[in-house]
């Protein structure tokens, strides 16, 4: 299976929860993903509401064509937290956005490999009151099927183990 067909199946199990969109999308990326959960607390009646819960999540795909370099992941890592940044509007009741990269290719050096494991980017704003913003990355390598994740990403190990 190539970095393509991997990329399709993947679009197909995120659309079940996600928005998923493949039109208009700023290079490098091929596709994005983007989950929002809004949940309101309120005490007995609506008027008399306790709290705003924003929850999001956005997601960036990339696929390699060439040998990924540590240079093209760390780029690749810096350009999806800025954009994902610039979505963001932090306010009383927003929880949390965590911003997903997911880099899919055919060969991934192992170098490569353990720069992934060191991308860490985190923000939170007025002190945690308005929110947080996580990183999380995966690198997929499609011809072997191995899978390496940063320390907040290792869930979606599990999304890619059903791949195989």
């Amino acid at each position: 299976m190539d970095s393509s067909e991997v990329l399709e199946r993947l679009l197909k199990s995120f659309g079940d929860y996600y928005t998923v969109s493949k039109e208009n999308i700023v290079a490098p990326f091929v596709a994005e993903a983007f989950f929002k959960s809004h949940n309101e607390q309120y005490m007995l009646v609506k008027a008399a509401k306790i709290a705003d819960i924003d929850s999001n999540e956005i997601v960036f795909f990339y696929i390699n064509t060439e040998v990924l370099s540590q240079e093209k992941i760390t780029e690749l890592s810096k350009l999806a937290w800025e954009r994902g940044l610039a979505r963001i509007t932090p306010y009383y009741g927003h929880r949390n956005t965590d911003i997903t990269l997911i880099i899919l290719s055919d060969t991934i050096p192992e170098e490569s490999f353990k720069i992934i494991k060191k991308q860490k980017f985190y923000k939170s704003y007025k002190f945690g009151l308005y929110g947080w913003s996580s990183f999380r990355a995966l690198a997929y390598e499609s011809s072997t099927g191995r899978a390496v994740t940063n320390r907040r990403g290792s869930d979606l190990k599990r999304l890619v183990a059903s791949l195989k």
